[in-house]
């Protein structure tokens, strides 16, 4: 007989060594999954504040000291490198001229390069841990359906064992069966929600990097036609 007071402990507790182990395997994928979301979204408040204040002091600047300062203020932030790394290429294409004269093509395409490149390695961080969640939510119900054929086959065993189809005999079994499905399931809906979440916030973020970017492009062509 279940004990009707925890019958879920009871049905954990009455299932052999792999259903444990596919249990437990879930349990430490949700925790991960649940911690690696909790630190993305602080982490993520804090981007989003440092890459707003450095968008908004840039609209102000219209000299290299100005952006300069832009850089120095937001030091140790991802649009303080954004900035600072792209500076240093518009200084050492200053120092390579002779004369004060618009951007050619291909030192802007040096510049634009340097703005990729950069927004490029912020973006491997942002979207760091979202493999994980993609595989979390696609190998959870896998073990899930695993963890459930492999019970209803020791159900049905017991059911030769016994020889009868009672559901006092079948009831049991099926149920610690289905109990690994309902975990998979527990798992796998909150980690695909969590990636699809993270991916809308990671490509908001590189478009406000990108905005960065074309500001600080637009404030280096206008040095050079006031």
């Amino acid at each position: 007989m279940l004990n009707n007071s925890n019958p879920v402990m009871q049905l954990i507790t009455q299932s052999d060594l792999v259903t444990k182990l596919i249990l437990l395997i879930l349990l430490i994928l949700s925790i991960v999954a649940w911690t690696l979301f909790i630190y993305k979204l602080a982490i993520g408040y804090v981007k989003r504040r440092h890459v707003n204040a450095a968008l908004q002091a840039l609209k102000s600047t219209h000299t290299v000291d100005e952006i300069s300062s832009v850089a120095a203020h937001h030091a140790h932030t991802v649009p303080g490198v954004l900035i600072a790394r792209n500076l240093s290429i518009l200084r050492m294409i200053l120092d390579r001229r002779q004369t004060i004269t618009p951007l050619t093509e291909r030192e802007m395409q040096m510049l634009e390069s340097g703005l990729e490149q950069t927004i490029s390695e912020a973006m491997q961080g942002e979207e760091s841990f979202l493999p994980f969640f993609a595989a979390t939510a696609a190998v959870s119900p896998l073990l899930g359906l695993f963890g459930t054929v492999w019970g209803l086959i020791h159900a049905f065993i017991r059911i030769s064992e016994k020889q009868q189809a009672d559901i006092p005999t079948v009831a049991p079994g099926i149920a610690e069966a289905l109990i690994t499905t309902l975990a998979g399931l527990m798992v796998a809906i909150p980690a695909l929600l969590m990636f699809h979440y993270l991916s809308t916030r990671a490509r908001a973020y590189e478009q406000q990097l990108l905005a960065i970017g074309d500001k600080l492009l637009w404030s280096c062509t206008m040095l050079f036609l006031n």
